[in-house]
């Protein structure tokens, strides 16, 4: 990255952050959350980096709110992010800030965002598969904390708002943090024998076992293979919002890309219907067991 200043400021008043639905008709204890497939760019940030939109979606879960819309439509409450992940990250911590990427960084920034900061994948990129910039350039740090007022700030005050609102109705609530998986990893973790869904908890600390063991049976009985905690445990949401001692319990669904799109393209296939449904069905059973779930 060169030492050139990007000095540049996002006009937020038309971006519009989220999308949700079926917020108000809660028929199950479930809420619903989409935080990697937004795909609304800001113009600002594309002109100011190296990468075409195609290119930066590389790092995008892809139709992922689409797929378990149904679900949302049958009673769960969904909320979908809008803007890439490339821009802001919504999974990740508010203090996984790479200092290498500002020119103006606080002194006390230095080494505050861990491996995945360091890595250029905190809550800023800096770079996506298979390790290419996002950027020529230094980034203005007054810039990014505007991103993570006017994105990660907004996202997650909602989703909390949606979280508390399930609890209150239903006594507990289950936060599942949809997700997608790049097909190669799922091939390369078993000698080949594909994961169709990863389900992450946490190795059993975010949900109790009956809650992830269910969701695991009704996709298995639908011809799939899932997998827990590998190669994913989950991350930032799975975590942060898992609190037991409040009655609220998270779960990280990752499904296989390759189960329902073209991943180069981006593009639906001719299963994208069937595994959407299946999803949904299978998140809709969950619903009607965790309605006579006793905590």
């Amino acid at each position: 990255m060169s030492a050139k200043k990007l000095d540049f400021r996002v006009d937020y008043k038309n971006l519009r952050i989220f999308e949700e639905s079926n917020v108000k008709e809660a028929k199950y204890p479930i809420v619903l959350s989409s935080p990697h497939g937004g795909t609304l760019f800001p113009p600002e940030f594309l002109a100011n980096s190296v990468l075409s939109a195609d290119e930066l979606r590389s790092s995008e879960d892809s139709f992922v709110g689409e797929l378990v819309s149904a679900a949302s439509a049958a009673g769960i409450p969904l909320i979908n992010m809008n803007i890439p992940r490339t821009f802001v990250d919504v999974n990740r911590d508010k203090i996984e800030l790479d200092e290498t990427m500002f020119f103006d960084s606080p002194k006390n920034l230095y080494n505050q965002g861990g491996r995945r900061s360091r890595v250029g994948l905190g809550v800023i990129h800096r770079v996506v598969y298979p390790n290419r910039g996002i950027y020529d350039g230094l980034l203005s740090y007054t810039e990014a904390q505007e991103r993570l007022k006017n994105v990660y700030d907004v996202y997650h005050k909602r989703l909390k708002q949606l979280v508390d609102r399930c609890v209150r109705k239903f006594g507990f609530c289950l936060l599942i943090d949809c997700h997608s998986m790049p097909s190669m990893i799922c091939r390369i973790m078993d000698e080949g024998k594909n994961i169709d869904f990863c389900l992450c908890t946490l190795f059993d600390e975010s949900c109790p076992t009956q809650m992830s063991e269910f969701l695991s049976g009704a996709l298995e009985a639908r011809g799939y293979r899932v997998e827990f905690n590998r190669p994913y445990a989950g991350a930032y949401i799975t975590f942060n919002y898992c609190q037991p001692h409040k009655n609220i319990y998270t779960l990280q669904l990752e499904i296989n890309r390759g189960l329902y799109m073209n991943e180069i393209n981006h593009i639906k296939n001719d299963k994208f219907q069937d595994v959407g449904n299946d999803v949904s069905q299978s998140v809709v059973a969950l619903g009607n067991f965790l309605l006579d779930f006793k905590k």
